[in-house]
């Protein structure tokens, strides 16, 4: 069973590192620039993926209310622990604001759909899927709010929400299924291509962090957040998703996955959102490193102990 998981994981992590070491290696040797990368995610990539994600995602209305309910819940539940460690540390509020993206917000796109196709197959690649919208609603919007509040006023970060065109992408979306509109087909082929640069760009701006991760020390201050984040990210969150699910009644398959899905490494997108409004983003790209490492030894466990439940 062990054998068989390290070799899908070993599967899914060959092709994901490509672009993160070709973001990795023009870092080293072009200088890349990852400025434009970000305003090419807020602009046009991250808007094209929700919209087509919400267009194409087939949804049965008893998996959306568990999901929707678990993602809620288990975000307020993480928001909480990392404020009243933020408090306890005496964090200022741009590190309260990267431990939040930190603990909040996990790579269930780039990272988790791989994964979970090839751990429990198709079903469980439709289950993830609403999952995965509703992380990219709460991202772009919630994670926007996290990220400007370390700046901004509650005013002024909820206007930052509405600043950015994926929420509206969403409520797009939203409508047209509403409205059972048929788009034109090579409007929806133009979008799924532009959806589909979404994540190949997002690590190869993964790899260009990384190979800045590399030769930065932190402060004392700052190591006693990235501790926190990593026991937060690593132990607690795996352990809180757990309770909620079970609080939540959610069994067989759709358990298996958000568990997973909740109890992978930080999102590459917390790097975006940290960079974009100044969130301690150098915290949260060094998170993103260690618990990307770690997720190598630590998803094969979860994974085994949660493949049970399906069968």
């Amino acid at each position: 069973m062990i054998q068989d998981i390290l070799t899908t994981l070993l599967e899914v992590i060959v092709p994901l590192a490509i672009p993160v070491v070709v973001g990795a290696l023009l870092a080293r040797y072009r200088n890349l620039d990852t400025k434009p990368l970000i305003t090419l995610y807020f602009y046009m990539l991250s808007p094209a993926l929700i919209f087509d994600a919400l267009l194409n995602a087939e949804l049965t209305w008893d998996d959306v209310y568990k999901t929707v309910a678990f993602s809620l819940l288990n975000l307020v539940l993480l928001w909480a622990v990392a404020r009243g460690i933020g408090r306890l540390l005496r964090l200022p509020t741009t590190d309260t604001a990267g431990l939040t993206l930190i603990s909040t917000f996990t790579n269930s796109v780039n990272y988790g759909l791989p994964l979970v196709l090839l751990a429990f197959g198709q079903l469980g690649l439709d289950k993830a899927s609403i999952y995965v919208i509703s992380q990219m609603v709460i991202v772009n919007t919630i994670g926007i709010y996290f990220a400007a509040r370390s700046h901004f006023s509650v005013r002024q970060a909820i206007r930052s929400v509405f600043a950015l065109p994926a929420i509206y992408a969403g409520m797009a979306a939203a409508l047209v299924l509403l409205l059972d509109v048929q788009l034109p087909e090579p409007l929806l082929t133009g979008i799924s291509m532009v959806a589909a640069a979404y994540s190949p760009i997002v690590m190869a701006v993964l790899g260009v962090q990384m190979m800045n991760v590399r030769t930065e020390r932190l402060e004392p201050r700052m190591r006693r957040a990235l501790g926190a984040g990593l026991v937060i990210r690593l132990a607690l969150a795996p352990a809180i998703a757990w309770l909620v699910l079970l609080a939540l009644n959610v069994d067989g398959m759709l358990r298996a996955v958000l568990f997973i899905l909740a109890s992978m490494p930080v999102a590459v997108n917390a790097v975006m959102l940290s960079t974009r409004f100044d969130a301690s983003p150098r915290l949260v790209a060094k998170c993103i490193l260690w618990t990307t490492l770690a997720s190598f030894l630590l998803l094969p466990v979860l994974i085994t102990l949660v493949a049970t439940g399906t069968q």
